[in-house]
């Protein structure tokens, strides 16, 4: 008896399984591509183990042939590593040194010049150039703009307990009134060369400055700015100049 018309069954008495045809094939593409994934999932596994293969057999020392594998890649990726890191270092960022901090600016000692012989005129007398020692002869041409430095200059040599002179010659000597109100730090006094003298002897372009010794011996300090530094030199003017510069004991 068969029972082929049966439903669910056939001829061949395989169970009932329940099929349904869609009515368009592109309702199939998911199952599709859940298929290919599957495939390709299973030959990816498959090629690997075609690789490890051979660390799998007996003669290759099974599976304790993959711990030196294991170990010489992760060596290869520290050294790999290390050298990037050194390559893609930056000067920026690498370890610098602290640059010592710059000492104050100082000017540096120049040649000894004696005073020249001739006079200049104090407050309406007049006395001789060599006589102003162990003292400050600032040098101002005739418009100089230099306050600030004239300013700094008297600071110092106030500070250093020496006599400070603000000397001109020509038309500079009616500016010399306003220059010692000004930047004088109430010690400067006018000296107005009439004769240049001084103007002759040091061609006073810019501000000059006179470093006087007690010996009428003068260190000249050309072009100042506004950051000079003369303290050092300033507390010797009551010493001999000669004798410092060739190194002799002097007595005060």
């Amino acid at each position: 008896m068969s029972f082929a018309s049966e439903p669910g069954r056939d001829d061949g008495n395989l169970p009932p399984v329940n099929v349904v045809i869609p009515d368009d094939a592109r309702e199939l593409d998911r199952d599709v591509l859940a298929y290919r994934r599957e495939q390709r999932a299973l030959r990816r596994r498959r090629r690997l183990l075609r690789i490890f293969r051979p660390f799998r057999l007996p003669e290759f020392g099974g599976h304790a042939a993959v711990i030196p594998l294991i170990a010489a890649c992760l060596a290869i990726a520290l050294v790999g590593g290390a050298l990037l890191s050194v390559a893609t270092m930056s000067p920026a960022s690498a370890p610098t040194l602290s640059a010592p901090r710059a000492a104050a600016p100082a000017v540096p000692r120049a040649d000894l010049t004696q005073l020249p012989a001739g006079t200049v005129h104090l407050d309406g007398h007049t006395v001789p150039i060599r006589s102003l020692v162990t003292a400050t002869i600032a040098l101002v041409p005739v418009n100089c703009g230099c306050d600030a430095a004239l300013d700094r200059l008297a600071q110092q040599s106030v500070a250093a307990h020496v006599n400070l002179y603000f000397a001109g010659a020509g038309q500079a000597i009616t500016q010399l009134p306003g220059l010692v109100a000004r930047d004088g730090d109430g010690a400067a006094v006018a000296a107005a060369d009439y004769d240049f003298v001084l103007t002759v002897a040091y061609h006073p372009t810019t501000l000059t400055a006179l470093l006087v010794f007690k010996d009428a011996t003068a260190e000249v300090f050309r072009g100042l700015g506004t950051n000079f530094q003369l303290a050092s030199t300033l507390r010797e003017l009551k010493l001999a100049g000669a004798s410092l510069a060739t190194g002799q004991p002097t007595t005060s």
